[in-house]
């Protein structure tokens, strides 16, 4: 009982802050505007799902992969935060929707660019960067040395669970966020959350390209 409770907290209290589904689902609904209910649920079910497969591959392999690949942590932050620089930049400047034109403007989202938009750039790097996989990747390293346990297998199941479930509800339930906080009030939240993904990104490259800096130094 106690690897499993220590499981479940470890993984969600280390990933849930990184993830922050509402901040996620506000930004999601800057990329994909004017979505109708039925392509709101299917875009929350496919960035819940990839969100848990990346996360979980993360958990249980992700160390194996970049040491097989051989990218190192630096690297993966150097190249990650990158791109999540680059995604908080383009929301930052993307234009204002005009939400009387919603009626007019859903259709254009058809199943296959909602499908490509819901894994990038929603679900990477939006909803699970490189700072979430490069803390699964540390969290998976921290398995047991006798190996993986009936509760240490249940406790990653419902953390991945917990988090599935708040990054689902997030996204699917956003319009009722957008009208709590009004037009105005949903503008000035994804500008502000644009801006922090940005310095995120920022912030994770930075840490890579230290890292990078002091292996060349002591070498």
């Amino acid at each position: 009982m106690h690897d499993f409770t220590k499981t479940t907290l470890l993984i969600v209290a280390g990933l849930l802050p990184l993830i922050n589904p509402p901040a996620s689902a506000l930004m999601a609904m800057g990329l994909v505007p004017n979505l109708t209910l039925q392509q709101r649920a299917e875009m929350a079910t496919r960035v819940t799902i990839n969100s848990t497969v990346i996360l979980l591959t993360s958990l249980l392999i992700g160390a194996y992969v970049l040491s097989f690949f051989g990218i190192s942590m630096a690297i993966l932050r150097v190249g990650g935060g990158m791109i999540v620089a680059m995604a908080g930049w383009k929301l930052l400047h993307a234009a204002d929707e005009d939400p009387n034109s919603a009626d007019v403007s859903a259709p254009q989202h058809d199943a296959l660019s909602l499908r490509t938009k819901a894994f990038y750039p929603i679900t990477l790097p939006i909803t699970v960067g490189p700072g979430s996989i490069a803390v699964a990747i540390a969290l998976g390293t921290q398995s047991p040395c006798e190996g993986l346990s009936v509760a240490h297998v249940a406790g990653v199941m419902l953390a991945l669970t917990i988090l599935g479930l708040s990054i689902y509800l997030c996204m699917r339930f956003a319009g009722h966020i957008e009208r709590l906080l009004g037009a105005v009030g949903t503008r000035v939240a994804m500008r502000l959350f644009a801006f922090v993904l940005f310095c995120i990104g920022l912030q994770i490259f930075w840490k890579g390209l230290a890292q990078l800096l002091d292996t060349v130094r002591f070498t």
